[in-house]
């Protein structure tokens, strides 16, 4: 049994905890990334404590002194948790303490709890963070329509169960990503407006009898509105679960363009080939080129769905106010973070750099009856036949060539087969229908692969990345302001 530990909060008990009780119940390796949030927080709460005078203005300058301090340590690299102290609130209080001595530093913890400190921490890290991610996400949009405005009429086959269905356009192909992406963007917005509310001030999960200001803090920090009912503040992890399940989505669409990536890129699809800066050799088998990248994309997804099944599992059977449990929230969120940020971080390039074989793409597109249904349209339009009488007449065409291993492309076979169905269309007019290249251009229906609807969807999304941007602006001016605020007041103080 190791040495006991002195805590704070150890009044109470006759017997100090073991070292072996700390090492298991410290949370101190996924506090770190929270030691200037906290800081902040502790600034936020103490000028509003002295503005209701709950505790002196002497008080506050000592102790905003000794929080400025803390912070120019963390800022310098000279702030370390020590796993002793349980977490990052039991650090920088016990620094105030140490350094402004307990009649000072003792008032900072005055109508708060470690319930909602912790939770004001979460709240702040989560937000900087959506934004990271919504950034990543919009430069991913961005190489997506920079493929897209090339490519609005490069033909290649469209696929249904990974089969040839009908032909698209590479540019078409690419703004589907958008659109996708677009939605992910809608959720990250959500989960930041659930984030951006201030737990400070609900404390233990009671409130408190002293005369605090929630809104004040609400301002200081940053935050849209303050979370009013205490029990339900302690009790809620819910953002998380939402930030997790938007991130959970996020990495889903990621492997999903990654899978395309990685069959593509083989020699049988040959549809596309990555940069030598983005590709990984063998060890063994010197030809190789490997889409390492996407694979590991793909592979990861499965850490941001464990991240949110861990917390999911976690929250299903917790009663109403504040249990340890609570303490595994973190390091599974911090991860799904990690992933998704650091997929982002190379996809966009990725994909401006990748040599799309567009000569492939037109072969594939006009080799494996593709352009069926064009042609069971055209004879709808032009013979007057139902659609199903013509889907029939068409997939027992395509049923014929391929038994004598033909395609469209034998001309006069195609002709002569639809003459046994009692259908004569010149050659050269079932070259245009049955062209691929025509096809797309002829689709032209709202969302549909014509260049024309891909160029006007361009011109779409990018207002919806304009107006994304400019949503990011915002919250993030919002969260300077707020951080600039706090610190002019703190400023003030110290000048005094």
């Amino acid at each position: 049994m190791g040495k006991p530990q002195k805590t704070l909060w150890g009044g109470r008990f006759s017997t100090s905890l073991t070292t072996e009780t700390i090492a298991f119940t410290h949370s101190i390796e996924a506090d770190t990334r929270l030691i200037g949030y906290d800081i902040w927080g502790s600034q936020a709460h103490a000028i509003m404590l002295a503005r209701q005078r709950i505790i002196s203005d002497a008080d506050l300058r000592e102790i905003l002194r000794w929080l400025q301090k803390a912070e120019t340590d963390f800022q310098n690299g000279d702030f370390t948790l020590d796993p002793n102290k349980e977490d990052v609130h039991m650090n920088v209080e016990s620094y105030l303490i140490e350094n402004a001595g307990r009649e000072f530093g003792g008032k900072l913890h005055t109508a708060r709890s470690r319930n909602d400190q912790v939770l004001v921490d979460a709240h702040l890290y989560i937000r900087d963070e959506i934004l990271n991610v919504q950034r990543g996400l919009s430069e991913l949009c961005e190489a997506f329509l920079y493929i897209a405005k090339e490519h609005a009429d490069t033909v290649m086959p469209g696929y249904t169960h990974t089969q040839h269905a009908q032909p698209i356009s590479l540019g078409f192909w690419a703004t589907a990503y958008v659109s996708m992406f677009l939605r992910d963007q809608k959720r990250l917005q959500s989960a930041y407006a659930l984030a951006n509310t201030n737990p400070l001030g609900a404390c233990a999960l009671a409130g408190t009898t002293f005369p605090i200001d929630r809104h004040l803090t609400t301002q200081l920090l940053g935050f849209d509105a303050p979370h009013e009912h205490a029990l339900d503040v302690i009790s809620s992890r819910d953002f998380i679960a939402e930030t997790l399940f938007a991130l959970s989505l996020v990495m889903a669409n990621l492997s999903r363009i990654s899978e395309e990536i990685v069959y593509w890129t083989t020699y049988e699809f040959g549809m596309a080939v990555l940069d030598d800066a983005y590709s990984f050799g063998s060890s063994i088998m010197p030809q190789k080129k490997n889409p390492d990248i996407a694979e590991l994309t793909r592979g990861r997804t499965g850490r941001v769905y464990g991240a949110l099944l861990d917390l999911l599992t976690n929250l299903k059977g917790l009663p109403m106010g504040y249990n340890r449990d609570f303490q595994e929230d973190k390091p599974p969120l911090w991860e799904a973070f990690d992933v998704v940020k650091a997929c982002l971080g190379l996809l966009p390039e990725l994909l401006r750099t990748t040599d799309f074989k567009t000569e492939r793409m037109a072969e594939l597109a006009n080799a494996n009856f593709a352009t069926a249904t064009e042609l069971a349209n055209y004879l709808v339009k032009e013979h007057q036949l139902s659609f199903r009488e013509c889907h029939e007449i068409v997939g027992w065409l395509v049923g014929e060539l391929v038994k004598q291993e033909k395609t469209f492309a034998d001309w006069e076979l195609t002709q002569e087969l639809l003459k046994q169905k009692k259908i004569d269309i010149p050659i050269a007019q079932l070259k245009q229908i049955l062209d691929a290249e025509s096809a797309i251009q002829n689709n032209q229906s709202l969302g549909g692969t014509s260049p024309a609807e891909v160029h006007r969807m361009i011109g779409n999304f990018e207002e919806q990345l304009n107006e994304i941007a400019s949503y990011i602006y915002t919250c993030q001016t919002q969260i300077e302001s707020a951080h600039q605020e706090t610190q002019r007041i703190v400023n003030d103080v110290l000048s005094k």
